[in-house]
């Protein structure tokens, strides 16, 4: 528990570095701060810690008054910049562990901070509120409509479920679109929606309707298992969306059972067929590979795209809170390439991929559809990494395998403004690191179920 209080700090004041803080500003929005205490096990500043603090004022002779306060207090001295994200509106959090709660009462004021980074940078905000620290722009934003799911598929659930969120926790239709508004406005381009299943809101139809009526919003996607999707397709086409992604991990019924725990495989390539007869072009297969679970099927997959415009992504299997992640059970992109160059000797072709893909791409001569590969796992894509997520909590999360997460749901039910969810969005975009810490970390920590997450 010390050490990660000493890795936060450490934290802490590099970011007030990065972001050129003076020290007074600095002391000024610790001062702010102060007046609302941590619980004791979060208060207790290390030797370590405080001799960092000391240096940094020592410049400005406002090191022993801040310090005498410090203690008075029992609280850390935190940065302008986690003031402004109040980055989780958790309760006594771990620092591997995000939590939503709308119990604000026990950290830092967002309103006091906010003000600080406003008056600081505000030229930079309006300008590059979504780009970070290493010059990443984030044009593409993925939402969670929803936590409930009608499938209980092994990588993303545990067999007996999940705790939900609260309904009255969750974002409201009207939320939602605020906040894509501003997404959509600081340059955002492409917006994704995920659950859960996201086709079990009832709304969907008219939500994805005033979404592509965003002003410089190119393209709505969906990810989905398809089961109830059917009915649903051709008026969610007519309202604007364009991008469909369906999540099938296996060929077979009985497999498909054993896998999602739920009945549907034959709903699932219905769907399939109808999103190609009506246009959709590639239609995105998503297949979630698992030694000795379906690693058999990868040939078969591939046959699919012979004769139909259809995409198959193999992706690597990802640790998330419930699923049981172990190595042995991953196949890694060379194997999985390896695997499929046997059945296909002569034919596996690279693709170019586009700006900011997280798939290595692949085609066979002669083949309709393609075949992708995404390895977050083995080779990780960070450095080109446009994407945030919205989930359906209503907490921001910038990077999918990081535990950093910031409440805008309440943030705006407290009054922010808009211009002051623009300021928590763009310091929590700056906290974004360069990339995830690979492999066995990504495996050894604490996350969210991907049903919370959303993908």
């Amino acid at each position: 528990m010390l050490a990660c209080k000493l890795a936060r700090s450490a934290s802490v004041l590099e970011k007030c570095a990065e972001l050129r803080v003076s020290c007074r500003t600095y002391a000024a929005a610790a001062a702010a701060c102060l007046r609302t205490a941590e619980t004791e096990e979060q208060s207790q500043l290390s030797a370590a810690h405080e001799r960092r603090l000391q240096e940094m004022y020592r410049a400005t002779g406002e090191a022993q008054p801040m310090m005498q306060q410090a203690s008075e207090h029992k609280t850390y001295l935190p940065s302008a910049a986690e003031g402004a994200d109040r980055l989780r509106s958790s309760k006594g959090a771990s620092c591997s562990r995000a939590t939503s709660t709308t119990d604000n009462n026990t950290g830092i004021d967002w309103r006091e901070a906010v003000a600080v980074l406003q008056a600081q940078d505000r030229q930079r905000l309006q300008q590059n509120m979504l780009t970070d620290t290493f010059r990443r722009q984030h044009t593409y934003l993925r939402i969670s409509l929803t936590e409930k799911c009608n499938l209980r598929c092994m990588y993303c659930m545990p067999e007996e479920g999940t705790d939900l969120t609260p309904k009255d926790a969750l974002l409201t239709t009207t939320e939602i679109l605020r906040l894509s508004r501003l997404f959509v406005e600081g340059g955002v381009n492409k917006i994704r929606l995920t659950g859960g299943e996201p086709t079990i809101r009832r709304d969907i139809v008219d939500l994805t309707g005033q979404l592509n009526a965003l002003p410089g919003l190119q393209a709505i996607g969906i990810t989905t298992n398809g089961i109830a999707l059917k009915r649903k397709l051709p008026d969610l086409q007519a309202q604007g969306l364009s991008l469909l992604n369906l999540s099938l991990d296996t060929l077979r019924p009985d497999r498909f059972e054993q896998m999602t725990r739920r009945c549907g495989h034959e709903r699932v390539l219905e769907t399939l067929d109808l999103a190609l007869s009506l246009g959709f072009d590639p239609v995105k297969v998503n297949v979630v590979v698992m030694r000795g679970i379906n690693d058999d099927e990868m040939g078969d997959f591939v046959e699919l795209t012979r004769h139909k415009a259809i995409n198959v992504r193999f992706i690597e299997y990802m640790p998330f809170d419930g699923n049981v992640w172990a190595e042995p059970k991953m196949v890694t992109y060379r194997q999985m390439l390896d695997a499929v160059q046997q059945r296909f000797p002569n034919g596996l072709q690279r693709m170019q991929d586009p700006r900011h893909e997280v798939a290595k791409n692949f085609h066979i001569p002669g083949f309709k559809g393609s075949v992708s590969f995404i390895t977050s796992m083995t080779q990780a894509f960070c450095g080109d990494c446009n994407r945030l997520r919205l989930m359906a909590d209503g907490n921001l999360k910038v990077c999918l395998f990081g535990a950093n997460e910031v409440s805008l749901r309440d943030a705006m039910r407290q009054g922010a403004s808009d211009d002051e969810l623009r300021v928590i969005i763009s310091a929590a975009v700056d906290r974004k690191k360069a990339a995830h810490a690979g492999m066995f970390e990504i495996a050894k920590n604490k996350n969210r179920a991907m049903v919370h997450i959303g993908g």
